[in-house]
């Protein structure tokens, strides 16, 4: 049963030949509702300093899950940046790869080229000094051939000019 001090100070009592002195009781009576009132609107006060603490509590309780569930986004975010700015790193690192591979094999091709004009400058020259060293050997040849006709017999050279235009 929940008393309060209302009902402290309105309980009376029975009066009965040699009781208590009654202005004794309600003096008692009267301080003991004073003292309960004051622990009641302590009570009250406590309870309302809980609540609210409780309130407070929640409060912190609810921005720290936001404050670890922003963490973990961030880390998330974190991560998923890393790990995007890496493939982009290796896409790079394999497309200049790539674009290596490209002037090495355009230089070997180049190179190749190169070394096959040479080949054919070479063959060129040697076909060129061939030729040359048989034109020689025949301007050589006619030389001799028109000399060994002088030594035989001197023929004017107005008359061996003559025979030379006339032709054999």
């Amino acid at each position: 049963m929940n008393v309060t001090p209302l009902d402290i100070t309105q309980k009376r009592f029975r009066r009965i030949l040699r009781g208590h002195d009654p202005a004794e009781v309600e003096a008692f009576l009267s301080l003991v509702a004073s003292e309960f009132e004051g622990l009641v609107r302590e009570v009250t006060s406590l309870r309302e300093a809980v609540q609210r603490k409780d309130e407070e509590l929640a409060e912190h309780r609810s921005r720290e899950r936001a404050l670890q569930e922003t963490l973990v986004t961030a880390q998330r975010a974190s991560e998923e940046i890393r790990d995007a700015a890496r493939k982009e790193a290796e896409i790079t690192l394999s497309d200049a790869e790539l674009q290596a591979e490209k002037i090495v094999q355009g230089a070997h091709g180049r190179f190749l080229r190169i070394v096959d004009e040479i080949g054919e400058l070479k063959r060129q020259r040697v076909q060129f000094e061939a030729g040359v060293k048989t034109l020689v050997e025949s301007h050589l040849k006619l030389l001799e051939a028109f000399a060994e006709p002088a030594r035989e017999e001197p023929v004017p050279f107005a008359a061996s000019r003559a025979k030379a235009l006339d032709g054999p």
